[in-house]
């Protein structure tokens, strides 16, 4: 299954760039959400190789996610790789820099399903595919705004 969006951001491009590829930053939401966040790379700066095991509940079962940085181009490309036991996916973000002040950043995610009941339940996902591309362009579009939103306020 594929979702793809876009969405312009009224920041520079390496602003947007860095909120995106602010890492510890992301750990930190995702602890706030209940999932547990552990790295098990030993990078100390942004690079491919960067990894951590993820373990949230989701339909009231405990699951664990392994993520790890795959590619990135600094300040036009990253790309996250991560595999659980049932799915593998890929999440792609470029950056193309319209103007010294405006940035389009465009969000891919694939998922693709490792065992029998993950292609059942990415097949269930296939039938309610609008309501979900329409959630997933929403979230997209409040990151963004807080991006946006603290670019402005670190500028006052």
């Amino acid at each position: 299954m594929k979702l793809s969006t876009r969405e312009d951001i009224e920041a520079p491009l390496q602003h947007v760039f860095s909120a995106f590829a602010d890492v510890e930053g992301w750990e930190r939401a995702a602890m706030r959400r209940g999932a547990s966040v552990v790295r098990t790379d030993t990078l100390v700066e942004l690079a491919v190789g960067m990894a951590w095991q993820i373990g949230f509940d989701y339909r009231g079962k405990p699951r664990v996610l392994e993520a790890r940085l795959s590619a990135l181009d600094d300040p036009s490309y990253l790309a996250f790789a991560g595999t659980s036991h049932a799915l593998e996916g890929m999440v792609t973000i470029d950056f193309l820099e319209l103007g010294a002040k405006r940035t389009r950043v465009t969000i891919g995610t694939e998922l693709q399903p490792r065992t029998l009941g993950a292609r059942l339940f990415l097949q269930s996902l296939k039938l309610a595919k609008a309501k979900i591309t329409r959630k997933y362009e929403l979230r997209v579009a409040q990151v963004c705004t807080d991006i946006e939103d603290r670019y402005r306020f670190a500028r006052r």
